[in-house]
């Protein structure tokens, strides 16, 4: 599946696709006006108990996404916007955080793709 992770806050370019924020948050200081984004789709995001744990270092990471993994099994008809847009194309999955390589866009990936590392 086509699908990618980028930051709301990086320049949108040709090969992103589809855009989609999966944040249950609004990113700060990103003016909804102006937000590059195809679509919000905060039905996808973690919960704000998993996401605060996760935040306030009571889960640590791979604990997290097996949490996540979890909601969003629980939670398949919340996903077939993802699947529907990437059927024409790619899907650049719009995350708010600093951190790159931690966040729910990229544990959002790797159960879209079927990642199990």
């Amino acid at each position: 599946m086509n699908f990618v992770t980028k930051r709301i806050y990086d320049e949108p370019s040709d090969e992103d696709g589809t855009r989609i924020l999966v944040d249950g948050l609004w990113p700060r200081e990103m003016r909804k006006d102006y937000a590059p984004i195809d679509l919000w789709l905060k039905e996808v995001a973690p919960s704000a108990d998993l996401r605060n744990a996760f935040r306030d270092g009571i889960v640590v990471w791979e604990a997290f996404v097996e949490g996540y993994h979890a909601e969003l099994d629980a939670n398949r008809p919340a996903l077939a916007p993802l699947y529907d847009a990437v059927k024409r194309g790619r899907v650049t999955l719009l995350y708010g955080k600093k951190d790159t390589e931690h966040n729910n866009a990229v544990a959002l990936h790797r159960f879209l793709t079927g990642d199990k590392r």
